[in-house]
């Protein structure tokens, strides 16, 4: 048995009424009604709310982590709320582009960065290029020679471990991304890139994990990285994202506010100077809270075992418990306020046993077929990491706000799916 679903999952000011729930003052059951499911709603308040929280926590050049979830109405979004936007490819770069997002209020990311990305990252003149490995310095050093300066920050691997799954760690010293501090790698980097003409090195970035419930680890690279950098008179440092979310009933996790605040003093009183600018780049902290995916029941079926609800999404749309292990809640939309005494796993369509949005949902007794079925805190690497696995097309994604519902991305066809037929 599970109470109702807790409404501290769901976007700011969403309402639980008797047979429906209201985010952005539109109705869950009209948008399914009006746009089909499956469907991403995102509440175009909440994400305001936390992209103004990150641009007055941090300094200049805070960055909105696109790759949690981008469009060109989100880029404009995180843009207008006063937030630099981080892409790590080609294709992201473009479509910030093409959302009118400045190239001075662009951080190029990535730790292989082509000719062709670096070459459109210094001709828009991006704000930063974080330079991750000695080929990317290599290439750079070919470029800039004909384009002029380019402003960067050197990646850097502090050696902490985050306490989060092993796939999302990206601090340690065996890890794709960065420079060694340990090894000396991240001080000749430095120093190449001092060396090189027309590349001008304004401090380091670090980034230790994704998910990260607890400050420590951030306190703990901040303490290695502050003492890396105390004689290199530097005017920028960045600590990366990867504050975590509650996805379920009884997580917490530190705010945005709280997240800066707790780094800012650990800054202070390993020594960096007040007048060094702190940045970071925040995604799922901005994205995941604000957005419910909808799905609609499709089959039931009930074993010896267990009970199974199929939905028309799954695997395609929402890929992180496939990946990894992510846990989600679900509640039936038209039945918000009820006890969820039904134990299910909650599965997608897709030709794959390990299909799972739910290992095990817990929904009310009469939640079945035709139902409409939510999963909270799904704004986060489910869109952006979404496939056509089965040649299932990708979900549309709508923005609630203040009564109104506008399409922002709107939903893939067969015709779209065959385009790339030769």
């Amino acid at each position: 048995m599970a109470e109702p679903i807790d409404g501290s999952l769901l976007p700011d000011g969403a309402v639980l009424l008797d047979d429906d729930v209201v985010v952005g003052g539109v109705s869950l059951r009209a948008l399914a009604e009006e746009f089909a499911t499956p469907l991403f709603v995102y509440d175009e308040g909440t994400l305001r709310a936390r992209c103004a929280e990150a641009a007055a926590a941090f300094d200049p050049g805070v960055a909105f982590a696109s790759k949690s979830f981008l469009c060109a109405a989100m880029a404009r979004l995180a843009h207008d709320e006063g937030l630099c936007v981080d892409v790590s490819t080609g294709g992201e770069l473009d479509i910030a582009m093409r959302a009118g997002v400045p190239g001075s209020r662009i951080v190029l990311h990535g730790n292989n960065k082509s000719v062709d990305e670096l070459a459109s990252a210094i001709e828009v003149g991006v704000r930063r290029v974080v330079v991750d490995n000695f080929d990317e310095i290599g290439r750079l050093a070919s470029l800039v020679g004909r384009r002029g300066r380019v402003d960067c920050l050197v990646r850097v691997t502090p050696g902490v471990e985050a306490h989060t799954h092993e796939f999302i760690r990206t601090g340690q010293e065996d890890s794709k991304f960065g420079f060694s501090i340990v090894s000396g790698d991240a001080r000749r980097a430095l120093e190449l890139m001092k060396a090189t003409p027309g590349l001008r090195v304004h401090g380091v970035h670090s980034h230790i994990g994704s998910q990260i419930f607890e400050l420590d680890g951030y306190r703990e690279a901040m303490a290695v990285v502050a003492d890396f950098v105390r004689d290199d008179d530097f005017d920028e440092l960045c600590v990366g994202g990867g504050l975590g979310v509650p996805y379920v009933a009884g997580e917490r996790a530190p705010s945005i506010a709280q997240w800066a605040a707790g780094l800012r003093e650990s800054a202070r009183g390993h020594g960096v100077d007040p007048s060094v600018r702190l940045t970071a780049e925040p995604g799922r902290a901005i994205v995941a809270q604000a957005a419910v995916t909808l799905y609609r029941v499709g089959a039931r079926k009930a074993l010896e075992q267990r009970t199974y609800l199929a939905v028309d999404g799954g695997m395609s749309d929402n890929p992180r418990p496939v990946l990894y292990g992510s846990g989600y809640e679900a509640f039936d939309v038209a039945r918000p306020l009820d006890q969820r005494p039904q134990p299910v796993r909650l599965v997608g369509k897709h030709c794959e046993s390990g299909d799972v949005i739910i290992d095990e949902a817990w929904l009310p007794a009469a939640t079945g077929v035709g139902d409409l079925v939510a999963t909270p805190v799904t704004g986060a690497y489910g869109y952006s990491m979404a496939s056509n696995y089965n040649r299932v097309p990708r979900p549309a994604v709508v923005f609630v706000n203040d009564g109104r519902a506008r399409l922002v991305l709107r939903r893939e066809t067969f015709d779209d799916l065959a385009r790339l037929e030769a």
